[in-house]
């Protein structure tokens, strides 16, 4: 190579491919008490989750029966903020609605 100084290598550039990968997702779930109410719930679902009316009813139903129910499936820090809402909600009306998250 002219003009380099002998023993400096010349750098190359490798060209490497980020791969883009999907964030991992939670599954934000609602669980049964025997204090808070069914229209509650079914506020929670429509409001903080935004389901249909018959949406918020089912998964209130499966929530009541099952003791537990998915709300839906988010990347963590949107699972989270839906989860810090339902609670601030509900210790808002005073009622003991549990919500959690777990990986999907």
């Amino acid at each position: 190579m002219a003009g380099s100084a002998p023993g400096v290598e010349r750098s190359v550039r490798e060209q490497s491919r980020s791969e883009v990968r999907r964030p991992a997702m939670y599954k934000v779930l609602l669980h049964n008490d025997h204090y808070t109410t069914m229209e509650f719930v079914v506020m929670i679902l429509e409001d903080v989750f935004h389901k249909n009316s018959s949406e918020a009813v089912q998964i209130m139903l499966h929530v009541h029966k099952l003791g537990y129910g998915v709300c839906g499936v988010y990347p963590f820090e949107i699972a989270e903020t839906k989860v810090a809402a339902v609670h601030r909600e509900a210790e808002k009306e005073g009622f003991p609605l549990q919500c959690s998250m777990e990986p999907e």
